[in-house]
């Protein structure tokens, strides 16, 4: 579809999929799943101040003020990438089974001090997600971030498909929506769907070389590369493992044209926000909370460098048939390294073999922690957003 007659000479567009939340002017796309119809709202919306209401079912249509369009989403999409091609400016996609979303916000602080830089905003990276991303960007913007999110084979290739990024990075792939991939092998091609489409345009991408699974999905890929590296001092970020997240947006700063000193001044000033492996001192404890998502890779790795005595570990979600064996190596794993105060969540832990108490959701062991209050602890707590053991926070 020919969209001119909202683009063209226009410095910024205005696109809202929710009336309770659209500013006057913008644009209504009627979205619908399974369980709601924004076709529904589409009158809604113009008396609410919409320009005009995107819909999809012609039940809806009216005399002024409404596009009738195939699918609201794929237009939604299509717009998307004429707003993108209109502006023509370099964008990064970034992709990876852990550390996306840290790296995209460690890359955005470094470029931030020198680019005005437009990054997707929270986890608006799925097919939805990344539409409205670019669709925020304005005229002013000199380059942007797309993160990218996956759970089935083809994810990355359509989300490419509409932000044409410029350039790309996968942090890494590990064991993570197995039951959707079906096996690692499926994580491995759907990631590299990101490299496909950067050696199919000329494009090149930003890699750690200490990771045999990139190198060999890059093959002859045109590559800046980084290593893993030494976390370094002074950030607010804990654990090891965001070394290689650091490294990367170092790599990244530099080939805009940021020094090191300047990215590593930036990142130190870095501080990470929901959920994501963030340091808290409360009244009786300390804690590391990472309690945004988990899969068995970086439940592996939050565990490996976690320095402390008690482990609150919530389930590992969307594993499938893999999930028995993935929660048993996890038990297997506390079990090796002698942990002793362990306390597990979830449907799935209670499949497993285990020596440490098992409480079937977040409330049950809520109301055992106010009977058995801990205090004087330095605490993991990890677990898949879904177990919600963030409800923790208020007794510990």
């Amino acid at each position: 579809m020919n969209w001119d007659f909202l683009i063209k000479d226009k410095d910024s567009l205005c696109v809202s999929t929710d009336t309770r939340n659209q500013p006057a002017g913008c644009v209504f796309f009627a979205l619908h799943g399974e369980r709601f119809d924004g076709n529904q709202f589409a009158q809604q919306a113009l008396e609410s101040g919409a320009s005009l209401s995107v819909i999809d079912n012609p039940e809806y249509a009216l005399p002024e003020g409404t596009l009738l369009v195939p699918n609201t989403l794929l237009a939604l999409q299509d717009l998307a990438r004429a707003w993108r091609r209109e502006l023509g400016l370099p964008i990064i996609g970034i992709t990876g089974t852990n550390g996306k979303t840290t790296t995209k916000e460690l890359l955005a602080t470094v470029l931030s001090t020198q680019y005005n830089l437009h990054y997707t905003q929270g986890n608006l990276n799925n097919q939805i997600g990344v539409p409205l991303t670019l669709l925020q960007i304005t005229r002013v913007h000199e380059m942007a971030i797309v993160e990218m999110g996956a759970s089935h084979p083809g994810d990355i290739k359509e989300l490419v498909d509409i932000a044409e990024p410029n350039c790309g990075l996968i942090t890494n792939v590990g064991r993570a929506h197995l039951e959707g991939f079906g096996s690692f092998e499926g994580v491995q091609q759907t990631k590299k769907e990101l490299y496909d489409y950067l050696r199919e345009h000329q494009g090149f991408i930003f890699r750690n070389t200490d990771n045999p699974y990139l190198a060999q999905m890059a093959g002859d890929l045109k590559t800046v590369a980084y290593t893993t590296g030494i976390m370094p001092s002074g950030t607010n970020l804990v654990g090891e493992y965001n070394a290689e997240n650091v490294s990367a947006a170092i790599c990244v700063g530099e080939y805009f044209g940021i020094s090191r000193e300047t990215a590593l001044e930036a990142i130190c000033q870095y501080v990470p926000t929901n959920n994501r492996s963030q340091a808290m001192q409360t009244a009786n404890n300390q804690l590391v909370v990472d309690a945004y998502n988990a899969n068995p890779t970086s439940m592996q790795a939050a565990i490996n460098v976690f320095k402390g005595d008690t482990y609150i570990l919530g389930a590992m979600r969307e594993l499938g048939e893999y999930s028995h064996l993935e929660h048993q190596n996890i038990v297997n794993m506390l079990a090796e390294r002698k942990a002793e105060n362990v306390f597990l969540v979830g449907e799935e832990y209670m499949q497993t073999t285990s020596p440490y108490p098992i409480f079937e959701n977040v409330d049950c062991l809520h109301k055992y922690l106010q009977d058995n209050p801990l205090k004087g602890k330095k605490i993991l707590l990890k677990g898949s957003r879904s177990t919600h053991i963030e409800k923790l926070l208020n007794i510990l």
